[in-house]
C-alpha cells in the first residue's frame, strides 16, 4: 500500500503543475486578446468619432443632462485649435505624447503644475477614467505613445476639441462656442477663443463669456501665444 501511495502522489503533481500551466496559457491568452481589443479600439477611433466619453456619461447621469455637439476639425475656427494647444501643449507639433521639458519643470517645480499633453489628455478622457491613480497613469502612459503611432497630430486636437469640458455638462467647443457666446464654434473670434481656452483646467468653476480678472490676463496670454505658435511653426501639424 505504501508503494502505491508513493506512485501516486509523483502523478498527483504533475497533473497540478499541468493545471497550472493551462491557468497561465490561458490568462496569457486573456491578456493578449484585452490587449488586441484595445488596440482595436485605438485604431477605430482614428476614423470614428467617439460617440462618448466615461466622464462625459458619468457627467450626464450626474446631472440629468448634457451639451455636446461633434463638429470636425473644418467646422472649428483654427484661432480655437491655436488657442488650445497655445494654453494645454505649446510643444504639441514637436512631442510624441510627452512633453519631457514641461515634466522636467513640473518636477522642478515640487508637482505644483501639471505637465500633462493634449494626447495625454485624450487618452484619458476617451479611454480611461478621471481620478488620480497609478494604474489609470500606467495605462494612460502604454496607450499615449500607441495613439501618437496610430493618429495624425490634427485628428488628435480634433478629437481633444470635441470631447474636453468646458463648463459644467458641457463638452466639446461647438456646445461650448453655443453656450458661453451664442455662437458655432467656426465663429469664434481670437478672444473667445482664448478665453474658452483659458478654462480648460477649470471648466466647472470659471465663466469664459465673465471671466475674472486672472482669467482674463490668462485669456491675454494665451491669444498672443495662439499667434505666436502660428508665427514660429509650431501650429504646423494640425493645419492646413
Amino acid at each position: 500500500m505504501a508503494t502505491k501511495a508513493k506512485k501516486r502522489a509523483p502523478r498527483a503533481r504533475g497533473g497540478v503543475r499541468a493545471g497550472v500551466a493551462r491557468l497561465r496559457r490561458w490568462a496569457v491568452r486573456l491578456v493578449l486578446g484585452a490587449a488586441a481589443l484595445v488596440l482595436l479600439w485605438v485604431l477605430a477611433y482614428r476614423w470614428i468619432d467617439p460617440p462618448t466619453t466615461p466622464h462625459a456619461v458619468s457627467e450626464g447621469l450626474r446631472l440629468g443632462r448634457l451639451e455636446r455637439t461633434w463638429v470636425d476639425m473644418e467646422q472649428i475656427a483654427p484661432v480655437m485649435a491655436r488657442a488650445a494647444v497655445a494654453a494645454e501643449d505649446a510643444n504639441f507639433c514637436r512631442h510624441w505624447g510627452f512633453d519631457v521639458d514641461a515634466i522636467r519643470d513640473a518636477i522642478e517645480d515640487g508637482g505644483g503644475r501639471g505637465a500633462s499633453t493634449i494626447s495625454q489628455q485624450v487618452v484619458k478622457n476617451a479611454f480611461l477614467w478621471q481620478g488620480r491613480s497609478w494604474p489609470r497613469k500606467a495605462l494612460e502612459t502604454a496607450l499615449t505613445p500607441v495613439m501618437e503611432a496610430m493618429w495624425p497630430k490634427r485628428r488628435i486636437l480634433e478629437v481633444y476639441l470635441n470631447i474636453a469640458e468646458m463648463g459644467v455638462g458641457v463638452f466639446g467647443v461647438e456646445a461650448a462656442a453655443r453656450h458661453h457666446f451664442g455662437k458655432a464654434a467656426r465663429d469664434l473670434s481670437a478672444r473667445e477663443a482664448a478665453r474658452l481656452a483659458a478654462i480648460l483646467p477649470s471648466p466647472r468653476t470659471r465663466d469664459p463669456a465673465a471671466p475674472t480678472p486672472a482669467s482674463r490676463r490668462r485669456a491675454v496670454m494665451i491669444e498672443d501665444g495662439a499667434a505666436t505658435i502660428r508665427a514660429d511653426g509650431r501650429a504646423a501639424c494640425f493645419e492646413d
